[in-house]
């Protein structure tokens, strides 16, 4: 699944290539997503124009007048851009496979720049929900969700705040999206290596300092990830058209047995399941 960094990167290329769109038809080849489509969705966005695409948590959001639009690509869900004259395929910022485009696009937005947008969902765990005056912080879906790690309240007050007489791993604190939201498994482990924190301790435990090191880890690794156009764990692609590259400064993610990338340690790096979500930690200095 695509975690915050991942949906940065195509909210970003959206903005750039469809904001400010209109929308002069949609298609639905395929209503049976994770929530059914309604029936008459198509005439829901005609003639609507893009206002702007953000992004909450790994949610996409399209805004329109007095209409929202949330996109949630769960485990296998793509955003293609098409161009309508030759069916050149764009590879910016998308999940992006020839061999599983047209059997798998279930909804197509047909814009008025030239472009078509393809919602492509091979499993179909991901959704398109429809609102209409709404306010987004109601949106149900939103309203859970907690600080984003890149915002100023997720700081250190925040975190002891949350965690005071919680039995929690800090593992699963980090993956809880009720208490910093984005944070999927690969840079839960990251960043618990990159501050030395084992991932079966208690969150309660941690020390004030502790904290302070791990939200910095946080904040680091999602900018670097960002930077660097995500991690390619598969087939993800960058606004250029190139593959991600956070892949290639994995430290533990992945690397079993391998030897502890730390000069001075001579630890290795162990597996473990969490909450059914394997762990990798490095055996000697993360305590």
């Amino acid at each position: 699944m695509p975690e915050l960094p991942e949906i940065e990167i195509v909210k970003r290329s959206l903005n750039k290539m469809i904001n400010h769109a209109k929308i002069i038809n949609v298609k639905v080849k395929n209503k049976n997503l994770r929530y059914q489509l309604p029936n008459n969705f198509n005439k829901k966005l005609v003639n609507e124009k893009i206002l702007k695409i953000s992004r909450r948590s790994k949610y996409l959001i399209f805004h329109f007048r007095k209409k929202i639009l949330l996109i949630h690509l769960g485990m296998t869900g793509k955003l293609l851009l098409m161009k309508k004259n030759n069916k050149e395929m764009f590879k910016t910022s998308f999940y992006y496979d020839l061999n599983i485009i047209s059997k798998h696009n279930h909804v197509y937005f047909i814009l008025n720049n030239g472009y078509i947008l393809i919602y492509n969902d091979v499993r179909r765990f991901g959704f398109i929900k429809f609102y209409k005056n709404i306010n987004i912080n109601n949106i149900i879906f939103l309203k859970k969700l907690g600080v984003e790690p890149l915002n100023k309240f997720f700081n250190t007050i925040y975190f002891q705040k949350f965690i005071k007489n919680k039995k929690k791993n800090i593992k699963n604190l980090l993956m809880d999206q009720k208490f910093v939201s984005g944070v999927g498994n690969i840079y839960a482990n990251e960043a618990l290596f990159m501050s030395k924190i084992n991932p079966s301790r208690l969150s309660s435990d941690l020390k004030k300092e502790e904290i302070k090191k791990l939200i910095s880890c946080i904040k680091n690794i999602l900018k670097f990830s960002i930077l660097k156009g995500g991690s390619s764990i598969r087939d993800f692609k960058n606004p250029s058209g190139k593959i991600g590259d956070f892949q290639s400064f994995f430290k533990v993610y992945g690397k079993e047995n391998k030897n502890c990338s730390r000069i001075s340690c001579k630890g290795k790096i162990k597996r473990i399941s969490i909450s059914s979500r394997s762990s990798f930690y490095c055996n000697t200095c993360q305590k």
